[in-house]
């Protein structure tokens, strides 16, 4: 009755040979869902019952005369079966049905009323309860948590949180490090197993160790959320290792590096030539996030004090929201963008947004096409993988705390959306106090050679 396939149960049940014009078929099959036998064993019953129905509703409508009796409803019984497995937490709750009804002796007991045992808390509703509907959650906790429990998911199918332990997580990790590092980059139906089968056939790369500790971490902190309530025993997510090899230590540009990557030619992509030069420009002169540029809308081109800024806070329409608490800050525009033309954009850019030219994925992200056509041509140039477009952010970093003229070290914290070095009273009273004219002192110490930016965006 119950087959394996992969690492999901399937119920398997003979069709009567009387009966098998009737369905068309030799045999039901039908998706467990689950890789755990327990569960699948629970759900075949079910299933084991209602076909046994089924078999019997048709052989009385044989014996009755009728040749082809009620062929849709034959069919509507048959994807029912499908359909019973779509809603795992369902099935434990629907009594076991018998297939003919049997008489209640006349005389009987009454047995004292049984409280219904509660249901198995599954991942799948752990997610939605603690991390979608949770209002403290932000965008970044609830995509990431997702992307990593849907990994887990496809991987070993839904089951109750209490029965997930060490052994599900190692292989779960496992796994995640044979996955290609393209995956979710492009569409495949192939399954986890098969993509990872496939990395290692044709010696694809596959996810960084950061990658993987991301995904078990995500998964670590929804555990501790289920620890709290005493939902779980404790958290199989903790106390693994991720390192894999020698580690990447990502650095600032170098300005040969710089003019190597604004004198390369930008490949073919949706993304537009000048959003590149654009882009790149303002990550340069303002240490800003990919995402944070991406992001900006018009309205957060503000006057403070007389000083132009970025704003950077959440968007509430989008549900986009900075990195970190820390990340809510005003950035004063460089005077090189001002003279670039960066506020004239704010007047003559087509939508809300003040980087053209971006699509925006199914998850609500801006840029990640951008980002992708980014690596592609740092690669094509032979520039190291020590330096990405977050590496402009290190270089800002740098050049700040290298600079000659009177900068401190709070002022640059705010400035990159840090949180403080220093946790101490003084610093926690006084950052709030920072000048739009401190944060304009700092951000114009950055600066570059003066052709490196020469092509401009226009």
């Amino acid at each position: 009755m119950l087959r394996i396939r992969g690492t999901t149960y399937h119920f398997r049940r003979i069709v009567p040979p009387a009966l098998r014009s009737m369905l068309n078929q030799r045999e039901i099959w039908v998706s467990l869902k689950t890789g755990y036998q327990n569960e699948a064993r629970k759900r075949a019953s079910l299933l084991h019952a209602r076909t046994t129905e089924l078999f019997d509703e048709i052989s009385r409508a044989l014996a009755e005369g009728q040749e082809r009796p009620a062929v849709p409803h034959v069919r509507d019984a048959l994807r029912d079966l499908h359909h019973l497995v779509d809603s795992p937490a369902s099935i434990e709750a629907v009594p076991l049905p018998v297939s003919r009804p049997r008489t209640r002796p006349q005389k009987m007991r009454k047995t004292p009323t049984m409280q219904s045992k509660p249901q198995p808390l599954l991942l799948s509703e752990a997610l939605t309860r603690f991390v979608l509907e949770s209002p403290h959650a932000s965008a970044d906790t609830r995509k990431a948590t997702q992307r990593a429990v849907e990994l887990f998911l496809q991987a070993f199918g839904d089951a109750p949180v209490s029965i997930i332990g060490g052994e599900k997580a190692g292989a779960f990790r496992d796994l995640l490090f044979s996955l290609p590092a393209s995956l979710g980059k492009r569409k495949s139906s192939l399954t986890l197993t098969e993509e990872a089968e496939c990395a290692k056939k044709d010696g694809r790369p596959t996810l960084s160790g950061k990658s993987v500790k991301n995904h078990i971490m995500r998964l670590s902190a929804l555990w501790n959320q289920l620890l709290q309530r005493e939902l779980v025993k404790k958290n199989p997510w903790t106390g693994w290792s991720f390192e894999t090899g020698s580690k990447t230590i990502r650095r600032g540009w170098s300005t040969q590096e710089l003019q190597t990557l604004m004198a390369g030619d930008w490949p073919r992509s949706s993304v537009p030539e000048s959003t590149f030069r654009l882009v790149t420009m303002i990550g340069a002169y303002s240490g800003l996030r990919l995402g944070e540029i991406c992001h900006l809308k018009t309205e957060d081109l503000q006057t403070i004090d007389g000083i132009p800024c970025f704003v950077i806070r959440p968007h509430t329409d989008s549900g986009w929201s900075p990195k970190t608490d820390a990340g809510t800050r005003i950035v004063p525009v460089h005077s090189r963008l001002i003279e670039a033309g960066l506020l004239i954009l704010k007047d003559t850019v087509d939508g809300p947004y003040v980087i053209p030219g971006l699509n925006t994925s199914k998850d609500g992200v801006r840029g990640t096409i951008f980002g992708r056509s980014f690596s592609t041509m740092k690669t094509r140039l032979g520039l190291p993988a020590e330096i990405t477009f977050h590496s402009f952010r290190h270089s800002v970093s740098t050049q700040l705390r290298n600079a000659s003229v009177d900068i401190r070290e709070i002022w640059i914290d705010r400035l990159l959306g840090h949180e403080a070095t220093h946790k101490s009273q003084g610093t926690s009273t006084y950052l709030s106090n920072i000048t739009t004219v401190n944060l304009k002192q700092t951000v114009e110490a950055i600066s570059y050679p003066d052709n490196l930016f020469r092509k401009g965006w226009s």
